[in-house]
This record gives structure tokens, C-alpha cells and sequence, in this order.
């Protein structure tokens, strides 16, 4: 199955073409894909309808190999690319405009030692053979020291070294929402329990309908923080979300749990303390979608720390609470809602320190009644009504104190 040792690792070395070199006209298409091997060495193939230019990098904590490719569609069933052999989870995805990433994640060092692109049916289709083998950690530690690559490699952009300030707040007194349609690109989510169906598109789906309802209201101006199906890291939500000079910020989710029986809608706010052992999972969670999508996580900047260990900007954790309430009275006998909706964690998308910030679990895909609704434009457009009553309420009561 695989090539022999010590030439085929050296001759895996020098390739680092740059997915700059290809054509930007259309996305690459891989269409087919397998994945074969055992706990020593594992290749994966994968099909392309025109030869990949690929980088490949490695990063510690966990052990991974990321695999950058230009833009490109994948037409793949999740069943595919199943993670088996060496791997424990792989996923794929945009990562950001013009790019694409391949992200494979083991429990060991892992390296790659053959990356060959074979040409197929004269050049009808390009066949990318990547073979896997475990190396020791003096060598994976090498290998991630010699390619001298950081974050701006894996964000596409400047790394957000700190917390970047706010936008100016609009001249007219327009009320700025910022609504954020959680992960996205090779950041799937969660999964339905039943469709399958991934949480980057329906949060992205509602996210769209809740800018419609909030746009709609006189005195608000509401703004995604992505409008596609395209990654942005946690920093970079924060970011978008300040540089737009709102006055409030709404992430929303749905996620999945292992108790199927639980559903329901609940609203967070940040806290340096969990209210709970669910919410303190979820914000575990939610905080790994930058590592999910292999960027190196980073010591927080003290900003940011500071938020989370004493919350010295009171007056936002305080507005931010308010806003959470107003939303959960406005759902309740409206729209199912979780016992104790209101509940905290420390999630790093709500630390912008001056902008008023919830986190909104529509609901749980892992249940089957929560999944429909998930997917009904019906209710999309119901909730995101009640949902643009709150934020109104809130707004109107901050006029009115003059904050």
C-alpha cells in the first residue's frame, strides 16, 4: 500500500508550492476520497478535477498536519474521509477567501512522508496521495521549528495580538447590531441527529432572517460578522463585531448534547465562573473552533484575561446580562426554552470589552423536535421576530437612561 521508507520521506520534504500559483478562475473540485492504514501508517487520497497546489504544515497540542490547498469545493460525503488509522478527526473546509484546509488531527506525532500528485486519464482528474507514518517527538518538534510558520500563516491575515478598538458608534444614533451565524468554512459545528444537516449553515440561515427582522426596525442597523460559508476565528468575530461600531452582539448556535432528551433555547453571557457544568462543556466546546481549524492557540493578551478573570468593564458585563433577560422574556411561552435559559461561561467570542455580548443556543440538533424546528424558515422568521422585540426593548430602555 504504501511506498518504501527513508527515500519517500526525504522526497516528501521539499515540496511547498504555494496555492498562490493556482488559478484563482474557479475553485478546485475533489469529488472522491478514501482512507486506509492502521496505527502505524495511514495514506488518504483524494480526487481532483485539476492538480492541487498544496502546503503542508504541523502543529503541536494536539498533535496535527495541516494540509492548505487553494479554494476549493467538497463534494464529499463525511463517510469519505472518516477518521480512522493514525487519525482521530478530520475535517475540511474554507478557511478563508482563495484558501482551503485539510485538517488532520492524532494522539502521537504524526508526519507526513509521501505527497505525490498523480495525473489521471490525461489530465482529466489529479489524484493527491498523502501517506502518513508516526515519527517521535523529537521529529514532529522539528519539524514544526524548521517551517517557522505562525499564526498570520493560519489566519490569512495579521495576527490579533490584542483586543483592536472600537469603531466609532454612528453619528445618527443608530443602534448597531452585530449578529454573528457561528462557525463556518472547515468549522462545521455540530450535526443534526437526524438530517445530518451542519450548524455553520443554520446559523448562517438565521443569521440571515435576524438581519432582515432587525433591519426592518426604525433606529437599528444590524450587520453579519460573515456572510458566507467561510471561517473566522474567534478574535476575528470579536473584531469585525467592534470595528463596525456596535452597540450589541448576538453569536448564534446549536448545538448538540449527549442527553437527546434535552432541548430548548438558552441564552449566555460571559462569566469567569460556569453557572453550570452544561454551560461551563458548551463554552469548552466552542472555544476550540480556532484549534478545530488548526490555528496554533496563543497565550490570551492581557485585555482579554483581564476580562475573563475579574470582568473589569462591569457596565457592558451588566448591559450584556440585561440584554439575556430581555431576550428570555420575550421567549418564554413563545419559543421552548431550556430550564435556568439564562446561564454563563467564559466564552472567548463574548470578550469584547466595551460592546454589550450573548451567546444564543436556538436550540439542540441533537434532538429531533429541535432539529425541525432548526430547519424550518417558518420559525426562523417567528423567533427572529421575538428576538428583534428584545433587542428593541433593550435599546429603547438604553435611550431612554441615556447610556
Amino acid at each position: 500500500m504504501f511506498a518504501a521508507g527513508a527515500p519517500a520521506a526525504r522526497a516528501a520534504q521539499p515540496q511547498v508550492e504555494s496555492p498562490a500559483s493556482q488559478s484563482a478562475a474557479e475553485p478546485l473540485l475533489a469529488y472522491s476520497a478514501r482512507i486506509a492504514g492502521d496505527d502505524a501508517r495511514t495514506r488518504i487520497v483524494i480526487e481532483f478535477d485539476r492538480k492541487p497546489d498544496i502546503v503542508v504544515h504541523y502543529v503541536a497540542n494536539p498533535f496535527r498536519i495541516l494540509i492548505d490547498l487553494p479554494e476549493t469545493a467538497f463534494a464529499l460525503k463525511p463517510a469519505d474521509l472518516e477518521a480512522r488509522g493514525l487519525f482521530t478527526d478530520i475535517r475540511f473546509g474554507a478557511m478563508a477567501a482563495g484558501r482551503s484546509r485539510i485538517v488532520l488531527t492524532a494522539t502521537r506525532p504524526v508526519a507526513i512522508v509521501v505527497a505525490d500528485v498523480q495525473e489521471e486519464q490525461g489530465a482529466e482528474s489529479f489524484r493527491l496521495v498523502l501517506d502518513a507514518a508516526i515519527v517521535t517527538e523529537q521529529d514532529f518538534a522539528a519539524r514544526v521549528e524548521a517551517q517557522k510558520w505562525q499564526q498570520t500563516a493560519a489566519t490569512g491575515g495579521t495576527a490579533v495580538a490584542m483586543l483592536p478598538a472600537a469603531g466609532e458608534r454612528a453619528e445618527d444614533g443608530t443602534f448597531v447590531v452585530a449578529v454573528d451565524a457561528g462557525h463556518g468554512g472547515i468549522d462545521n459545528g455540530a450535526r443534526g441527529v437526524e438530517t445530518k444537516t451542519e450548524e455553520k449553515h443554520v446559523t448562517l440561515a438565521f443569521a440571515r432572517v435576524l438581519v432582515g427582522k432587525l433591519n426592518a426596525l426604525p433606529g437599528i442597523k444590524a450587520v453579519l460578522t460573515r456572510d458566507k460559508d467561510e471561517f473566522l476565528s474567534l478574535p476575528q468575530r470579536v473584531q469585525l463585531a467592534r470595528g463596525a461600531g456596535a452597540d450589541l452582539f448576538i453569536s448564534i448556535h446549536a448545538d448538540t448534547l449527549r442527553q437527546k432528551d434535552i432541548r430548548g433555547a438558552t441564552v449566555y453571557t460571559i462569566s469567569d465562573r460556569a453557572s453550570d457544568s452544561l454551560a461551563a462543556g458548551l463554552a469548552e466546546r466552542e472555544n476550540l473552533s480556532d484549534e478545530i481549524a488548526g490555528i496554533p492557540l496563543q497565550n490570551e493578551p492581557a485585555e482579554v484575561a483581564d476580562i475573563l478573570i475579574d470582568l473589569t468593564r462591569r457596565e457592558t458585563q451588566t448591559f450584556s446580562i440585561n440584554l439575556a433577560r430581555s431576550v428570555v422574556a420575550t421567549f418564554e411561552g413563545q419559543v421552548k426554552l431550556i430550564n435556568n435559559p439564562h446561564r454563563h461561561a467564559g466564552f472567548r467570542v463574548l470578550q469584547a470589552p466595551d460592546v454589550p455580548s450573548i451567546l444564543l443556543e436556538l436550540g439542540f440538533l441533537s434532538n429531533a423536535e429541535d432539529e425541525k424546528l432548526l430547519l424550518d424558515p417558518t420559525w426562523h422568521e417567528r423567533v427572529s421576530d421575538l428576538i428583534g422585540k428584545a433587542v428593541d426593548r433593550y435599546r429603547q430602555t438604553v435611550v431612554a437612561t441615556g447610556q
